[in-house]
This record gives C-alpha cells, sequence and structure tokens, in this order.
C-alpha cells in the first residue's frame, strides 16, 4: 500500500451566493484579485470565480444569482468546514480591527496564540475567516512547519502546555545550528562583556 502524497492546496472551492457578493468580499475586503472566470462546469446555472489569495494558489467560488448571502454561521459538526485562515503581515494585521470596524464588520478582536496573533470575522456567507501573522520568520532554507515541529518538540520535552514565543526562539537557534556551517569548534553561547 503506497501514500498519495500531497505536496500543497492546490484550490479551495465554496459555495457563495451571487457573482458580485464574491467579488466584492474576496477582493474588495480580503484584496484577493480577481484572476479566473468561467462556468461551473459541472452546474450550468452556476458560475466559477477564482481568487488569488496571494501565494498564487487559488480560492474559488460557486455562485449563482438567484442566492443570496446568509450570514448565519456555517455547519461546525464532523466533516464541516471550521474556519479558513490566510496568512497576513505584521503590517496588515495591526490594521485588522481598524479596517473592519470602519466596515463595520464583527470581529474576535486580536487573538494571542503563542506562535502567531490571529482574529476572526464572517464572510457574508457565514463562514469563519482568519487572518493570521505568524510571530516569527523561519531562517533562510527552512519552512515555517520546520520551526513548528521543532517549537512543538521543544514545548513537550519541557512539558509546557503550549508553544510560547521562548520554543520558537530555541527552535530557530537549533535550525540554525543544524543547516548552518561554522568554522567555530564550539557555537555555544557565550558572554564577551
Amino acid at each position: 500500500m503506497r501514500k498519495l502524497q500531497a505536496q500543497g492546496v492546490h484550490h479551495i472551492t465554496l459555495t457563495g451566493a451571487d457573482r458580485q457578493t464574491s467579488i466584492d468580499f474576496w477582493e474588495g475586503v480580503l484584496g484577493m484579485p480577481f484572476v479566473f472566470d468561467q462556468p461551473n462546469l459541472d452546474n450550468a446555472d452556476e458560475g466559477h470565480l477564482y481568487f488569488d489569495p496571494g501565494d498564487g494558489r487559488l480560492i474559488t467560488v460557486f455562485t449563482n444569482e438567484t442566492r443570496k448571502p446568509d450570514p448565519r454561521r456555517t455547519p461546525t459538526e464532523p466533516g464541516c468546514v471550521h474556519h479558513l485562515a490566510f496568512n497576513v503581515s505584521k503590517a496588515t494585521f495591526s490594521q485588522a480591527v481598524t479596517r473592519l470596524d470602519e466596515r463595520g464588520i464583527t470581529h474576535s478582536g486580536p487573538k494571542d496564540r503563542g506562535f502567531m496573533d490571529s482574529i476572526y470575522f464572517k464572510d457574508p456567507m457565514g463562514l469563519l475567516i482568519e487572518l493570521a501573522c505568524y510571530r516569527f520568520e523561519p531562517p533562510e532554507g527552512f519552512r515555517h512547519a520546520d520551526v513548528m515541529i521543532e517549537a512543538h518538540r521543544i514545548r513537550v520535552d519541557r512539558g509546557d502546555r503550549n508553544i510560547e514565543e521562548v520554543h520558537l526562539a530555541d527552535a530557530i537557534e537549533l535550525l540554525v545550528q543544524r543547516g548552518q556551517q561554522t568554522l567555530s569548534a564550539d557555537r555555544g553561547a557565550k558572554n564577551p562583556y
């Protein structure tokens, strides 16, 4: 038996209401360029809009002009999507409350997640959206996931409940030690003062 190895998210498709509501939210609120438009090839009554969330992947939305936005929270039973999280810069995250408030969009306010900061609000269809901002940059040659797995191992080894910034900093130091050569015989911490 062999795996079907995934190599990233190709796209996520959502059921939207009318075309303009989708464009106004995904591009007009979240700034995702509207990059492709065609009919839903499996349902002639629907459109299929494509948006770029910033990494070249795709968020797509099935639209139908007879559907209206319904802001009630989407189901969260097993098998349902709880929320979608999008990466934003620290500069954008620091403006999130102000910009959501300016539009009258109800939100959670900033949430401390230890390794990232988050804010939550609903799209016009009731889907929970998260804007997430990492508190760290991985060292050259590594990904966020590499730092997270090392921080997790450090946290568990220390018996801590959840990842905090100290675990991230120690994980980054460990990855640099593993991934970058040095001419020094001893890489340990020193006090030159």
